[in-house]
């Protein structure tokens, strides 16, 4: 099994949802998060007076999937968070090496 982590701009969490949706992922768990990558944030002005935004808005996005499926999971979210500006986000793929789902005792892929 292949644990996916992305991190997203805000507006794009629909179309993720809907894109991974599309190649029959069910379930997801979504984070409103803050941070900076390489942007480092950037500067506003709010009542004349400049500050800096260091830690920016985004969505994580983690699911759990069985190892077949996770290049087109992956491929999925890359199409849908593109927007080929900076701050578009990132892409982890995580092995995992068991799931128990709590309420029936499943173990591995069935649990997921």
């Amino acid at each position: 099994m292949k644990k996916i982590e992305a991190i997203i701009k805000p507006f794009k969490l629909e179309e993720v949802k809907d894109a991974l949706g599309e190649t029959g992922i069910e379930g997801m768990t979504i984070t409103e998060v803050k941070g900076f990558g390489r942007q480092k944030g950037h500067t506003e002005i709010f009542r004349g007076s400049e500050y800096t935004v260091d830690f920016l808005p985004k969505m994580k996005l983690e699911v759990v999937l069985a190892d077949d499926r996770a290049e087109a999971a992956v491929k999925a979210i890359i199409g849908a968070a593109r927007t080929g500006k900076i701050g578009d986000g990132k892409v982890f793929v995580y092995p995992v090496e068991h799931a128990v789902r709590i309420r029936t005792d499943e173990t591995g892929e069935a649990a997921v």
